[in-house]
């Protein structure tokens, strides 16, 4: 299905982000439940978690889509670290694991103070080589995206020092933390909260916290805004700073304030996406059992 979608100008600024003549690509129908998705520019391919399906798949321009691995420890996010190699989130293995350049698989964290993760759900790389990921529970609450277990620690957000194997926690109030990504200069740190998963009211919230000046830590922790309908799970930067993140109706276009600049309206919800592409100017949206691309006036941020 190729077509344009509509767009809903809020803010003027957005009106020069959306292109009118670009068409809603169908990349891939077929999967359960899209997450995760990472660019590889020198591949010029995308990776994506199919996480029910228990796979990861790959998808370049003219190959179309094929399986990079299964079984896959029901991943979830995933990231680029600055040697290139794949980090991911693995709900079954309550772990973050890395993929080395000859394809083995190396545990980078799996345990906090004795206590065993929950499910790592979303993971981005800082330019020191640090690794910042959220760990709610949503992985191990029922059996269709790994296996229910019974937690072991609250949700947190961590970050981790590959080097030395150093575990830190960087916050620990939130219900249900999901997605994050630095702004382009790694001043801030954004993570949405999705609350607990069966409440009748979940939140909605994406949050905002200052990183210290040593960039070992999070400060000011505050509510940058609310995401409706639905909520923010995964989301990325553009490289001026704006946020755009998926939601119940397609993408949402936020400034660094988070004022509402815009939306791009979808047939289906959103749960995460990624920049691109050539220039980084390709959305890549992850929608429910179906994967699509959008070409914005827009590029991603560089790194990550």
């Amino acid at each position: 299905m190729n077509r344009v979608p509509q767009h809903e100008i809020i803010d003027a600024r957005f009106r020069s982000f959306v292109l009118g003549n670009a068409e809603l690509e169908l990349l891939f129908e077929g999967a359960r439940w899209l997450e995760g998705p990472v660019w590889f520019a020198d591949h010029q391919c995308l990776l994506v978690s199919d996480i029910p399906n228990d796979r990861i798949l790959r998808w370049s321009e003219g190959a179309g889509t094929s399986v990079f691995r299964a079984p896959a420890g029901f991943s979830n996010g995933h990231a680029r670290d600055r040697e290139g190699r794949l980090v991911s989130c693995s709900h079954l293995h309550r772990a973050v694991q890395r993929t080395e350049l000859d394809g083995t698989l190396t545990v980078l964290a799996d345990r906090f103070q004795g206590k065993r993760l929950n499910s790592p759900n979303d993971v981005v790389v800082k330019r020191d080589g640090t690794v910042w990921f959220t760990d709610p529970h949503y992985g191990i609450e029922t059996d269709y995206e790994g296996s229910k277990q019974m937690p072991e620690l609250p949700p947190s957000v961590y970050r981790l020092e590959p080097q030395t194997g150093s575990l830190s926690l960087v916050t620990g109030d939130f219900e249900g933390p999901n997605g994050l990504c630095f702004s382009p200069d790694e001043r801030r740190l954004y993570i949405s909260e999705s609350g607990i998963q069966f409440a009748a009211e979940p939140r909605r919230h994406l949050r905002v916290f200052d990183v210290s000046e040593d960039g070992t830590s999070l400060e000011n922790g505050r509510t940058l805004c609310t995401v409706v309908p639905g909520y923010s799970d995964g989301f990325r930067c553009d490289s001026e700073g704006h946020i755009w993140t998926g939601a119940a109706d397609g993408v949402h276009c936020l400034d660094a304030s988070g004022e509402l600049l815009g939306k791009i309206l979808l047939p289906h919800a959103v749960s995460n996406l990624c920049f691109g592409g050539r220039h980084r100017s390709r959305l890549f949206l992850c929608a429910g059992q179906s994967l699509y691309s959008l070409a914005v006036n827009q590029r991603g941020c560089q790194w990550p």
